[in-house]
């Protein structure tokens, strides 16, 4: 019997979520040394000048103390409370050192705790750091990013503490003179998705500006948690590492769910499909494993009949393993120690073990590591890609554009040969592609048709009514990369938040859209570790359409850029209705929320009244679903920060 939407809605959630741990309270003379602590920072950190990243190195401990104090329930047992004020004497040791004209943290060669600044909120963020002694700074070296596992517990002073003492890694592959980035990925990070995945490529970034580091071989690796974030990145950016190492993890499959509006559903085959995703593994070497003995939540959805057996978090390779089987891509081999023939993903398990890695296993993994971190990433002559939007949109020397249509099932097979001049390309709802690598490049069929070209190092391709030709610049508005939505895209690069100060046509409606803006800081600083950047409407210039997604609050009347825009977006709004898609509504009760194309400046959205559009239980869980889709209007709902849904759905290739 297919389940009512509000059942699917509490399986989903409750699956994915852990309660909360306990805490301790700090005593008031504790509280009151923290607040000194922090206060000593500050006036330390005002004083600073020079190196703006040794600065930052020393900003990370006082955004940490800031943090500690909006939210002193982030203790658990009683011992954290001095440890977290040690952290706190760290950060003020080296701002004196800094002031004396030292950085000894960058001296010596082990464990180190560096901070970057987000383009995507304006906050410092922490990672750390293992220096090998061999490391010199006179040749390029491996990269090693390591995602952490699902820890309730880790809040910046705690990840801090532990990385300088012991890291946060299982055992890690031997030295061969790499240097291994350990990411905080935002607490929990979303299971290293959202604001957790943009963590991951700003770390990887920042190591790169300071360290020489071989962009080819930089390996992707996780477990658990951090083996379903690198399931999700893995896969979404194949050619963006030369390796990865994937223990256990899991992934939900509410895309797979009845119940769910196809705004909602449709937008899970980007974030919760991972098994479709799976051919993406064709030209990238793979290491899937976990335990034999696995426990945990599997990938099997809530809804499964009782008495399912699963094999834990090892369905998680297993499932990519088989996928690939019905790619074309049968595994052969011993049972515990599968390759994926025709690919160079590999899948172990770790005998008589749990949630975990065997030494045996650890070996093998470690000679996987070896080989592709040495070989470096390298463009294939065969190259087989995937997607369902154009946010994940690139591989190696293949773009996807446009698409004909989101959240359905975009691919290319596409095959280069004799010495790069001849190509050969099979594709599947695809409307614009761009080729790199293409200067050799004398004769090309796509889709059996022979198209025309000259070399160049970037050809771009078009269908127009069903043929391919050679295309100029793109023309007039699509969904293309980083501007196809859902609402909750925007949130994915760097973003403004604008409060309204004007008069208000709707008092209701004004109050609603201030709980909304309210909320998201609130739960973005709690669950993100970040306040986001906000301003008043009459401090907004058009300077930052061009730097930001601008997301506006209000209404025409109290939000002076709505008012701007009013006649440029797909809304139809007066004091008295709201129209979307020929649908009328009150305006006394009734608000649009939207993502669309800045009419400003085009290659950033506009959003109006809404911030990312998950459960707020779902941002310290794994996975954040959209809830609104591209577009909705927004029912009042009198001192409640979420609106109840009047109708939502989602904009055409066109954003129509």
């Amino acid at each position: 019997m297919k389940k009512p939407f509000w059942l699917c809605l509490l399986l989903a959630s409750s699956w994915a979520q852990q309660p909360p741990p306990a805490h301790v309270d700090p005593t008031p003379e504790q509280s009151a040394l923290i607040a000194a602590k922090v206060q000593q920072l500050d006036g330390l950190v005002a004083k600073l000048k020079g190196d703006p990243d040794l600065i930052t190195d020393v900003a990370v401990y006082q955004k940490t103390g800031h943090q500690m104090r909006e939210f002193p329930e982030e203790y658990f047992v009683a011992e954290d409370v001095p440890k977290a004020i040690a952290v706190l004497d760290q950060g003020i040791e080296r701002a004196n050192a800094l002031l004396a004209g030292n950085a000894p943290w960058m001296k010596s060669p082990g464990r180190r705790i560096h901070g970057y600044r987000s383009s995507l909120d304006g906050s410092i963020q922490p990672y750390g750091l293992r220096i090998p002694a061999s490391y010199d700074g006179t040749k390029p070296v491996k990269l090693y990013v390591w995602l952490h596992g699902r820890d309730a517990k880790n809040a910046e002073w705690n990840f801090i503490d532990r990385e300088l003492r012991v890291g946060n890694a299982p055992p890690s592959p031997p030295d061969e003179g790499q240097i291994q980035l350990d990411l905080y990925g935002r607490w929990n990070g979303i299971a290293w998705h959202w604001a957790g995945e943009v963590d991951v490529f700003e770390a990887m970034a920042d190591v790169q500006r300071r360290y020489k580091i071989d962009p080819k071989r930089i390996v992707l690796r996780g477990f658990s948690m951090g083996g379903c974030g690198a399931w999700h990145i893995a896969l979404h950016h194949p050619g963006r590492f030369a390796a990865a190492e994937i223990g256990a993890g899991t992934w939900p499959y509410r895309s797979q769910m009845p119940g769910f509006p196809d705004y909602q559903r449709l937008p899970l085959n980007i974030y919760e499909n991972i098994l479709e995703w799976s051919l993406n593994a064709y030209n990238f070497p793979l290491a899937g494993h976990d335990g034999e003995n696995e426990t945990g939540v599997s990938s099997i959805p809530p809804y499964a009949p009782p008495g399912t057996k699963t094999r834990g978090q090892l369905e998680s390779s297993i499932r990519v393993r088989e996928q690939l089987g019905r790619e074309g891509y049968e595994s052969v081999g011993d049972p515990y120690d599968l390759a994926a023939k025709g690919t160079e993903a590999v899948f172990y398990i770790s005998k008589d073990t749990g949630h975990g890695t065997s030494k045996e296993v650890r070996g093998k993994l470690d000679e996987f590591l070896k080989k592709y971190g040495d070989r470096g990433v390298v463009s294939p002559d065969h190259l087989r890609f995937v997607s369902w939007t154009t946010r994940y949109n690139r591989s190696h020397w293949v773009t996807f554009d446009w698409l004909d249509k989101h959240y359905e099932k975009a691919e290319i097979d596409a095959v280069r040969s004799n010495n790069g001049t001849h190509y050969e390309m099979k594709t599947k709802n695809l409307a614009r592609l761009t080729l790199r690598e293409m200067d050799k490049a004398k004769e090309l069929q796509i889709d059996g048709q022979n198209v025309r070209l000259k070399p160049g190092s970037e050809i771009s391709l078009e269908k127009l009514e069903g043929k391919w030709r050679v295309a100029g610049k793109a023309q007039g508005l699509h969904k293309q990369h980083a501007l196809q939505g859902p609402i909750d895209d925007a949130f994915l690069d760097a973003f403004l938040l604008v409060r309204p100060t004007g008069t208000p046509w709707n008092q209701e409606v004004h109050e609603q859209s201030l709980r909304i803006l309210t909320r998201f800081d609130r739960v973005y600083a709690k669950h993100l570790r970040a306040h986001p950047r906000i301003k008043e409407d009459r401090d907004v210039t058009e300077a930052d359409f061009a730097k930001y997604n601008v997301v506006l609050f209000g209404d025409p009347g109290s939000n002076r850029w709505i008012a701007k825009l009013q006649g440029k977006l797909p809304v139809e709004w007066s004091k008295e209705t709201v129209k979307m898609s020929g649908q009328s509504y009150s305006a006394k009760d009734h608000l649009p929320a939207l993502i669309y194309p800045s009419p400003l400046h085009p290659s950033h959205y506009i959003v109006l009244n809404s911030g990312m559009t998950s459960e707020e239980k779902e941002l310290r869980g794994e996975y954040a679903m959209p809830r609104l889709g591209d577009w909705a209007v927004l029912k009042v709902k009198a001192g409640d920060e979420t609106p109840d849904i009047a109708t939502a759905g989602l904009f055409n290739e066109r954003w129509k």
